[in-house]
């Protein structure tokens, strides 16, 4: 194609446009309240979706409607999808309701947000609670939805062709000027040509930053363009104001022009700005419908940590270089020299153009460099002959500061220098841009550092993890018939049948299997439970087995793959299916199995009280977010040297991991040093704020194993935070110590540096809401798991999680994985059971100084204070009605008295609490053993008689406990006659009095009594509590 002719336009087809539709379907209700007068209701449900409503028929005298109708809304912008809100209401049909009704009558809401919908395929029915409206309305029932949302491709209407257009009359026929194509069809050149002219080719490095300009409407990627041709309109045609608009899609049906002429929103609707930092989430900002003036705020991203300014060098491509194979780029400043990836060059393309699309991000520092230059050379791959080269002065280059849009690569003439002769001649451009930027930058993530070698580059970038989507399988073995049993049974003896089902690693068996008297099938009705995560690729396994002789016979086996398991959301009854047993005979017997995904669990796979996530499985229950959680992860102060180099000199390649629900976040390592900056900053959605973060510092060891070699990272230290203890929208700057525990002890290992902020909603109610709600989804009551069940579910998650993040890369380890989830924190260890038992102690510790006060009063030690309380017990008594709001009163007093001792800083981990500063050497090499113990017995037996010594103390507060509660028995259990007659004689007198004397004159002489002067008090116990020791208990039938 000649260099001087524009290229024709393309003729490919446009992609289609795709319009996303949002589904409701309204399956049924249940148990409505009656709204008719009639004891009965005419219900019908309205669905308002971004200003879009639908209504669904009305069910007369039902309350428990069905309606199986399906309602559609247009979503404008998916983008906003996750904020908008969908409102659900029910009301009674005021026209078949008796008497004159004013009005359709309110029947319960539900209120979702599109964080809770799924795709075309995921949804299932959920069943919501229908809310009220106001505090005193009254509402009952639930209402069955099914919500999804799919995207139609939408076909667009061809233009009409030209021939169908009436002509022109002849007068009026146009003529074109003569030279040259008319202004209006002049098309711009669709890319730049290959030969460009001398001109083009920059001789120096010209940097174009282009201003940020107002957000445009952008139009959909399908609509095709229009070329019109400028024609004057024929005489009878109709006026341009008549001619009908065109057709829009609803992005931008949803935009008209603001009042200084540029695309804007219409008057009075919100807008949602949206924009991803460099970790992939969206950033801090405020919650669309959460907040007053129901607008969206943005919050500069990376404002927690210190701005850290890099050089970036982006390298895209080159054209018409020397003959040459394989190249590779330099670039070079003062204090940094990096090497770029071998080039690569597209199918099909010139040898001579390679590519490379690679980012560069040097240390930056304005101050040192100021008269330095950046030199970028491509050199030959493989005889290393120079093929030119570019250099630029520092002092020249650009600063971008996000939101600015990516800098513009631009083509720069590579240059020889006085080394360029005949042989070495140098040729060609070079397509690069270079800026000054921060970690903010959206290129930072990607970026090679100079500090990181090739092989290692991986290492040297941060990254973000996602835990797996874990299900709970739900597997119940209800019986089996026909199964081929072992003939020739011992009289007498039944057989033992049960089932083992295997997935994956986690292996599970049910109990006995009883018989039928009257059939050969075995009955179980038991709950087998496993985890399974996504992709649901695995299998499972259940092997039927006979285990009447010693060694156990395989009667068959059933595969049933984990992916065409129904899926359950509530507690709905699922359907039992037969499965054919597959034995070694053609027909081996059948089981009958009901099973089902549990979507409304939430899978443990943190310790319940370190948990930082409470969410089910399924989408479709998620409630909205509260708020935002920001982490700055500035450094680390004084870190131990963890390894050796060849010198002999310490060195440590730390990183930091951070982990928050299913999010995990990994820093980049900084290698060779004990004060590592790391200044990356990371944000995340909080549902429920009674959550805990953990943070953790390693040190790398994976970076430098040999390939097959398996190299454990080391643990430095761990923090963590609880999110309710953070005020609202305060940020927190504070330096953590790192402790590792040991078989040799307690060590500091540093310190790690945090910036915190949860910026939640300022609305009060919506904030504290979150208290009243239970903790766990609504299936963990109706059909709770039993605690060693939980533990056991606990580890299988663990560990799918640990091997999950080990396939990434870089891998988190196994041993991260476990450390930051605490999977050993239910082991036992003397150090953690003397940790509960001071716990305790100091939980009662205000009981125990309640009781000290009252028996310093009764005792007069401090006389002005004891007549004071007689005074206040003599006003409770006579207003007796004043002692719950005394109370209240008092506890209010308590706590603001408290609120000048409140934690000025989110508490990190306490070594006092723990006992870990006062723990024995032995009891430390205890808790660190492996189960079963690889100890010598001599130790093992040691350690087994001081268990035994510390059972023994526990056996005996056990007892006496006991022997309490006993005694109490005994006073109406006629064990010991004369005391229970002295005990209901009391009793009898006591009616007496009271019946006779007034109750406030019995109240004031009790409490007189009890707190006499020491001088009417007889030293010894008083009869009451000697009657009380003397009763008979259960101790001494004990063998």
């Amino acid at each position: 194609m000649s260099s001087d002719q524009p290229p024709p336009p393309s003729d490919q087809p446009k992609p289609p446009s795709t319009v996303r539709k949002l589904v409701v379907e309204v399956i049924e209700a249940r148990d409505l309240l009656p709204k008719d007068g009639q004891g009965s209701s005419s219900p019908y449900v309205v669905a308002d979706f971004d200003g879009q409503k639908r209504r669904t028929s009305t069910v007369p005298r039902n309350l428990n409607p069905v309606w199986n109708e399906v309602l559609e809304f247009v979503v404008s912008d998916p983008k906003t999808m996750e904020f908008e809100e969908l409102n659900v209401e029910v009301f009674n049909d005021k026209k078949l309701s008796n008497g004159n009704a004013r009005k359709n009558h309110f029947l319960g809401r539900v209120k979702l947000y599109g964080s809770q919908f799924v795709k075309r395929g995921e949804e299932g029915l959920v069943y919501f609670t229908l809310e009220k409206k106001s505090v005193f309305s009254w509402i009952k029932g639930e209402l069955g939805l099914k919500i999804y949302y799919y995207d139609e491709i939408v076909e667009e209407q061809p233009p009409p062709p030209p021939e169908e257009q009436p002509p022109p009359p002849p007068q009026e026929e146009h003529h074109p000027p003569p030279h040259g194509p008319h202004p209006y069809l002049q098309l711009p050149p669709h890319g730049p040509h290959p030969h460009l002219q001398p001109e083009e080719v920059m001789k120096k490095p010209v940097f174009v930053v282009p201003e940020e300009p107002p957000p445009p409407m952008e139009p959909r990627e399908h609509s095709p363009p229009v070329v019109r041709i400028h024609e004057p309109p024929p005489e009878n045609a109709p006026p341009p104001d008549n001619i009908p608009p065109p057709e829009f899609s609803p992005d931008m049906r949803r935009m008209q022009m603001g009042g200084n002429g540029m695309p804007g929103p219409m008057s009075g609707e919100r807008v949602k700005v949206l924009r991803r930092p460099a970790n992939g989430d969206y950033s801090p900002r405020i919650i669309a419908g959460k907040f007053a003036g129901d607008t969206s705020e943005r919050i500069q991203a990376f404002d927690l940590v210190e701005p850290m300014q890099y050089l970036f060098v982006r390298i895209v491509k080159a054209r018409g270089l020397c003959p040459n194979e394989n190249p590779h780029v330099r670039v070079r400043t003062s204090g940094h020299f990096v090497r770029s990836k071998p080039a690569v060059t597209p199918p099909g393309g010139d040898l001579a153009s390679p590519e490379w699309s690679q980012v560069f991000a040097l240390g930056y520092n304005k101050e040192t460099a100021a008269n330095s230059t950046l030199e970028i050379s491509v050199w030959d791959g493989a005889s290393e002959k120079f093929l030119g080269g570019v250099c630029f002065d520092l002092s020249d280059v650009p600063v971008r500061d996000p939101p600015d849009s990516p800098l513009a690569p631009q083509w720069y003439h590579l240059e020889g220098g006085a080394a360029a002769d005949e042989q070495n001649r140098v040729s060609g451009d070079l397509q690069l841009s270079v800026w000054i930027g921060t970690q903010a930058d959206d290129a930072f993530p990607e970026s090679w550092s100079a500090d990181a070698p090739q092989p290692l580059v991986t290492y040297m970038r941060p990254k973000v993890y996602q835990s797996p989507k874990l299900w709970y399988l739900r597997v119940t073995v209800i019986e089996a018939q026909d199964l081929h049993i072992m003939p020739n049974l011992p009289p007498l003896t039944a057989p033992e049948i049960r089932v083992k089902g295997q997935l994956g690693f986690q292996s599970v068996r049910t109990r006995r299997g009883s018989m039928s008297q009257h059939t050969s099938a075995f009955h179980w009705n038991e709950d087998l439970i496993f985890v399974a995560g996504e992709p649901l690729e695995d299998s499972l396994i259940l092997l039927v087995e006979d285990r009447t002789g010693k060694d156990p016979v395989l009667l068959g086996h059933v595969l049933i793959p984990v992916g065409s398991v129904e899926q359950r959301v509530d507690e709905r009854h699922v359907a039992a299916k037969w499965y054919g047993v597959e034995g070694s005979g053609a027909y081996s017997g059948r089981v009958q199995l009901r099973m089902c995904l549990e979507g409304g669990y939430h899978v443990l796979d943190e310790a319940a009280h370190l948990c930082s996530d409470f969410r089910p499985t399924a989408k479709q229950l998620w409630k909205p977010a509260v708020g935002i959680l920001e982490l700055g992860i500035l450094g680390g102060r004084g870190l131990l040297p963890m390894k050796s180099k060849a010198n002999g000199k310490g060195s440590t390649d730390s990183y930091c991991v951070a982990k928050y629900g299913k999010k995990w976040v990994r820093t980049r390592t900084v290698t060779d040093t004990f004060d590592p900056r790391w200044n990356e900053q990371y944000t995340w959605q909080v549902y429920d704020p009674c959550t805990v973060m953990t943070i953790g510092v390693f040190d790398n060891w994976r970076m430098f194993a040999e390939p097959g070699e398996e190299r454990p990272d080391c643990r430095i230290g761990k923090v963590r935070i609880r999110v309710s203890t953070l005020e609202s929208n305060k940020v927190y700057m504070n330096s953590y110590p790192l402790m590792v525990l040991s078989r040799t002890g307690l060590k500091k290992m540093g310190e790690i540096e945090l910036a915190l902020r949860f910026a939640c909603p300022s609305l009060l109610p919506d904030t504290c809401g979150v208290y009243g709600q239970p903790l766990l989804p609504r299936m963990h009551y109706l059909r709770p798991l039993g605690v060693a069940q939980q533990e056991a579910l606990r580890g299988a998650a663990t560990k799918m999680v640990a091997a999950w993040l080990g396939r990434a890369e870089p891998p988190l380890g196994p041993e991260v994985v476990r450390y930051m989830l605490d999977a050993d924190s239910n082991s036992w260890s003397m150090r953690k059971s003397k940790a509960n038992w001071f716990r305790i102690v100091a939980v009662l510790a205000w009981a125990v100084g309640l009781a000290k006060w009252l028996d310093h009063i009764r005792r007069w030690r401090n006389p002005v204070t004891t007549i004071l309380v007689h005074v206040l017990y003599l006003v409770l008594v006579w207003y007796p009605d004043m002692v719950v709001p005394t109370g209240f009163l008092y506890v209010f007093l308590i706590g603001v008295w408290y609120y000048r001792f409140k934690p000025k800083i989110p508490a990190g981990m306490d070594i006092k609490l723990s006992q870990a500063d006062t723990v024995d050497p032995d009891e430390l090499d205890e808790e660190f053993d492996t189960f079963p113990s690889s100890r010598p017995p001599e130790i093992i037996r040691v350690r087994y008689d001081r268990l035994r010594i510390l059972a023994a103390r526990v056996q005996t507060v056990l007892g006496d406990f006991a022997t309490q509660g006993e005694r109490i028995q005994a006073l109406v259990s006629w064990r010991d006659p004369r005391a229970t007659k002295l005990f209901i004689g009391v009793c009898l007198a006591i009616t007496i009095i009271l019946y006779v004397v007034p109750p406030k004159m019995v109240a004031v002489a009790l409490g007189f009594y009890f707190l006499r002067h020491p001088m009417f008090r007889d030293p010894m116990p008083p009869a009451s509590l000697s009657f009380f020791r003397r009763l008979p208990g259960l101790s001494d039938r004990l063998l």
